[in-house]
């Protein structure tokens, strides 16, 4: 079965774990090191002839449009990451509709191509920001990858469906791709793990990851997702004055995350985002419906 890979590109200091320590108007004071971070994630995808979908950030985009076209020319699907990676439940729903317009407007602009797909910053579409999909919906959007099943402190939506389905909105239907749950059973308890990528890949073994992503595929029918930011292969980035838990975020086993993703790359199968979609309608396998009351 065909799994999605995806690339959150953004650099170091944007990250929500960061927010309260970097000032975001001192942004451009950082030196960027996302350039060379994909460029290195870009050879290694070469090395494994997998293709992958990059949820870019308008800011680096438009510092580093050639990076964008490279990505693109180098045969990836790239899509929108919003423009100043800002939690979408503190922008509200106007100041949510002109980060993304600027950011796809860019990212077209750039490649010369539609772009189809949005991941929130820090998966920040929760049940307090849901009118981010009529908003999506609106501008244009066809499939969105923010959704994460879990409990968790900055982003979550428990209850969502595990796997790909479609949402209807006043305005039309859009895609979800949520980010990948194994289930669990612990002292008589089912939970859900995420295994989706990220400070996930950095903290669990690729074996544990490998065995639940197949059998998310063999067990369950359903593909997977694994998303990863460049950044996290940058084991000599600059570190950033912070709290513990920030810390503990961002830096654990960064040393660790390029053997990581060789060891998944190399036994699982991999594309982007739209063409696991092609290959569910390939084999007639149609996306359900959210069950009602889940997006309201």
């Amino acid at each position: 079965m065909l799994n999605a890979l995806t690339v959150d590109v953004e650099d170091y200091f944007q990250v929500s774990a960061f927010e309260r320590y970097v000032d975001r108007d001192r942004w451009d004071d950082y030196p960027l090191r996302v350039e060379a971070n994909t460029d290195r994630v870009l050879d290694l995808f070469d090395t494994f002839g997998v293709r992958g979908t990059f949820f870019v950030l308008g800011w680096v985009a438009r510092r580093r449009p050639a990076l964008v076209r490279e990505i693109r020319d180098r045969g990836h699907e790239i899509a929108c990451h919003g423009y100043g990676h800002q939690l979408v439940y503190r922008l509200g729903k106007e100041k949510f509709r002109e980060d993304v317009r600027e950011a796809k407007a860019l990212l077209e602009d750039v490649t010369g191509h539609r772009v189809f797909g949005y991941r929130a910053p820090s998966y920040s579409i929760t049940r307090q920001s849901l009118w981010a999909l009529d908003v999506l919906v609106e501008e244009g959007f066809e499939f969105d990858s923010s959704v994460f099943p879990v409990y968790h402190d900055i982003y979550g939506l428990p209850g969502a469906p595990r796997f790909p389905h479609l949402i209807t909105r006043s305005g039309g239907v859009i895609r979800e791709f949520p980010l990948s749950t194994y289930p669990l059973s612990l002292a008589g308890r089912q939970f859900l793990l995420p295994v989706a990528g990220g400070g996930y890949l950095r903290l669990f073994p690729a074996s544990f990851l490998g065995r639940c992503i197949r059998e998310i595929n063999g067990r369950e029918g359903e593909p997977a997702v694994l998303y990863f930011h460049p950044w996290e292969t940058d084991p000599g980035q600059p570190h950033i004055q912070a709290g513990l838990r920030s810390r503990f975020r961002h830096y654990l086993n960064l040393e660790k995350t390029e053997g990581k993703l060789r060891e998944l790359l190399s036994g699982i199968r991999f594309g982007t985002m739209s063409e696991v979609f092609a290959a569910l309608n390939g084999e007639g396998k149609g996306l359900p419906a959210a069950p009602d009351g889940v997006y309201s």
